[in-house]
């Protein structure tokens, strides 16, 4: 493709032809239809712009303080945002210099970071549309390959943990997403007060805590700072947590109780529905808010709970329990004590396995009732990583789900400029 790259004399005679022969209207006039000025050729639909340096220029050394002339030059391109519907391309033959103490070498550009082939705006609007849209239409609309994308992807995510300053962390949420079918997930572990994930890595064992003491102490924090960990009922979490994080309160978030609870439930409905027909269909009629439920189905729900079904005694004791925590601490701990017995007593084996496991886990589910300490930050986060892999439709990689995890989830700092 031919380039237009006008030479310094043609710009200086088209000046003079203009000061010569003014346009009627001075500065402020405007073309007739059917006359424009472009200084480029409009079919080619690409603008190259040419920079340069003056002769004698001293630049600075990467590394010190030295500032040398130029040794030599290499040509270098840069791919810069579009001039309206045409592709923008920089152009430089970048200096070399010669330093005593590092040799010859590159100079620093201030429009391009070292070894891209992108400006530093075009590398910003990149990380932007990744944030909204899958990686393949980035790498269409920008015409390079998702590869190039994913690496310019991976470089500004790694700077920004790099980076990263934990010294003032210290309530933190734990949970872990499906990276893909099977027996594959990542651990997220979010900034409860920033609202951040700040850490993220596969697998979902106690290991996955131990490595973020690691992370957290390489970065300024301290395990000893951490006050309160939300996580779920996981063995393997609350195992890591009491060995790596000892200082840490332990909560289960509300949510999560609530929805073992729903489960214990609906076991009792999958029992009991191989005698009665009636409850076959039923799990979100009675697993569901009221207030979401269309007229039909609540109409349902009212005709089901009337009748004498253990399904509905169960639901009954869901919602009583769900109306506990919104008393005050000290009546709430007393009820759910009587709560507890009530359920053990029940008769339903799935709630009576749902008490038992409310006896073992006490301390951490009425915390929540005087820290306050949710999960529903990771569940938001979560919903946003889902969100992604949907857009994907998967990742190919595990390092690439959590590169695209810290961009909808990590709010990273400044982009490039």
């Amino acid at each position: 493709m031919q380039r237009y790259s006008p030479s310094p004399g043609s710009l200086i005679a088209s000046r003079q032809r203009r000061r010569n022969n003014p346009p009627p209207g001075g500065d402020s006039y405007l073309p007739n239809a059917g006359e424009f000025y472009l200084p480029f050729p409009p079919t080619e639909h690409r603008l190259d712009i040419q920079l340069g340096f003056k002769p004698g220029s001293r630049f600075p050394c990467f590394s010190c303080d030295y500032k040398g002339t130029a040794y030599d030059t290499m040509p270098k391109t840069w791919r810069h945002l579009n001039f309206f519907q045409h592709e923008a391309y920089l152009h430089a033959r970048v200096p070399r210099i010669d330093c005593p103490e590092h040799g010859v070498h590159l100079i620093a550009i201030p429009w391009a970071r070292k070894g891209s082939g992108f400006t530093l705006l075009y590398e910003a609007l990149m990380m932007i549309m990744a944030k909204e849209m899958s990686v393949k239409a980035v790498s269409r609309l920008t015409a390079t390959t998702d590869t190039r994308v994913w690496r310019i992807m991976d470089h500004y995510v790694s700077e920004d943990v790099a980076t990263q300053d934990l010294s003032k962390t210290t309530r933190i949420g734990i949970d872990e997403t499906a990276a893909k079918r099977g027996h594959t997930y990542i651990t997220v572990v979010a900034d409860l007060d920033t609202g951040k994930a700040i850490y993220v890595t596969e697998g979902k064992d106690a290991s996955t805590i131990k490595a973020f003491t690691e992370h957290l102490e390489a970065h300024g924090g301290s395990k000893t700072a951490i006050t309160d960990v939300c996580t779920d009922m996981s063995p393997a979490f609350m195992s890591g947590i009491e060995e790596h994080l000892p200082q840490a309160a332990l909560t289960f978030d509300r949510f999560h109780v609530m929805k073992l609870l729903g489960e214990a439930v609906n076991d009792v409905r999958k029992e009991e529905s191989t005698m009665e027909t009636v409850l076959r269909g039923s799990k979100y009629v009675w697993l569901s808010n009221p207030y979401n439920l269309s007229v039909k189905n609540l109409a349902r729900l009212n005709t089901l709970s009337g009748l004498q079904l253990k399904t509905g005694r169960a639901w009954r004791m869901m919602n009583i329990f769900k109306g506990l925590f919104e008393f005050s601490a000290s009546r709430a701990i007393e009820e759910l004590k009587k709560w507890r017995v009530w359920a053990t007593r029940s008769q339903l084996t799935p709630i009576i396995n749902f008490a038992a496991m409310l006896k073992r886990h006490w301390d951490g589910v009425v915390r929540w009732l005087t820290s306050g300490v949710t999960n529903g930050l990771l569940e938001s986060l979560n919903s946003l990583i889902q969100s992604a892999k949907t857009r994907a439709r998967g990742f190919r990689t595990i390092k690439n789900l959590k590169i695209m995890t810290y961009i909808v989830a990590g709010k990273l700092g400044q982009l490039p400029t």
